[in-house]
């Protein structure tokens, strides 16, 4: 049996995880895991977390020396993780590292379809009494060239999504899938990408060198008028460099899902609230561009997947098991 401290509960969190193991106990927290709130892991042998607690060095070292030698993201990404960190301490990391590519995908098609056909735009309209098409004409997506960084397992469900709609699609990987190639994918690379793209989505994780990916210089290099996705991660694109090309009127739309400063918004009501943070106040007032609060991978079927392999990895933890779910630097050979 274990015993686990789940932090950045929401009531969703609550809802799946309350009644899902009758071997370990926990207890849920609102708050995120930080060197502030660190103390509240005490007494407990792991912590559970999300994108956006902090678990540097100097939580790491804090949680072990209150004996926690587990943290189980319930995500994929483990980028807010100091890994060297972690080994030097003891502590094992478990991710959840696929729950539902296709949730992802489908979203980032969604925001896709909003932005070239207005709905979005269309909805407020109707309810206001305004029938008009004046100012709503879009785009068919169909023999549009779609442009995909990052063919893993999110960007290669969007490929097969973006073949049902009749477009090119083109990408950039340094791994290249076979598996897509043979579904027609086009490899090539990352400026052709950004050069021939009608449409930029990225699905590429954060590390070092995609920190910025998308920023003055490969916004200049695409196509006036085209629009850019991310569904991945905020700090793969460079905000300010944005806002400047939709000023410019260079980039066509924006559709994102997630944002650089996004721990300090998202998942939290604050609509009662003065908005601080700039550029989003900035984008949000756009009418091209398309925000939704990191809300991709949240549907059901994802939840259920991550509810039961975060089970699956305390059960790991707490019978010293090995898990392929486990991230290290001596694992991935590299940090």
């Amino acid at each position: 049996m274990a015993k686990v401290a789940f932090f950045s509960t929401q009531s969703y969190d609550r809802r799946f995880f309350e009644n899902s193991s009758d071997t370990h106990e926990f207890e849920f927290f609102e708050t995120r895991l930080n060197v502030k709130t660190l103390d509240l892991a005490r007494g407990f042998d792991g912590v559970c977390v999300f994108v956006n607690d902090k678990i540097n060095e100097e939580v790491l070292k804090g949680l072990s020396e209150i004996g926690v030698g587990l943290v189980a993201l319930r995500c994929a990404g483990f980028n807010n993780v100091n890994l060297k960190a972690a080994e030097k301490y003891n502590i094992r990391i478990m991710r959840v590292p696929a729950y539902s590519p296709e949730a992802v995908a489908e979203h980032a098609m969604a925001l896709i379809m909003t932005l070239a056909r207005r709905t979005h735009k269309a909805y407020n309209r109707v309810r206001e009494g305004n029938f008009s098409l004046e100012r709503m004409i879009g785009f068919n997506i169909f023999k549009k060239t779609i442009g995909i960084i990052g063919t893993g397992k999110i960007g290669q469900a969007f490929c097969n999504i973006a073949f049902g709609f009749g477009a090119r699609v083109i990408a950039y990987d340094k791994y290249p899938s076979d598996a897509m190639k043979e579904k027609g994918v086009e490899y090539m690379e990352f400026d052709d990408v950004l050069a021939q793209s009608d449409i930029l989505s990225l699905h590429c994780p954060l590390m070092p060198e995609t920190h910025h990916i998308i920023n003055k210089q490969s916004l200049d290099k695409m196509k006036k008028g085209a629009m850019l996705i991310n569904t991945s991660r905020g700090k793969l694109v460079d905000t300010a460099s944005v806002i400047q090309a939709l000023k410019d009127e260079h980039l066509g739309s924006l559709g994102i899902d997630v944002y650089e400063q996004e721990e300090k918004l998202f998942f939290r009501d604050l609509s009662d609230l003065v908005i601080r943070d700039d550029q989003i106040a900035q984008l949000m007032v756009f009418p091209n561009v398309l925000i939704t609060a990191h809300q991709g991978f949240f549907t059901k079927e994802s939840m259920e997947e991550i509810t039961r392999t975060t089970i699956q990895n305390i059960d790991d933890f707490a019978a010293k098991k090995d898990s392929g779910n486990e991230v290290s630097c001596k694992l991935l050979k590299d940090c």
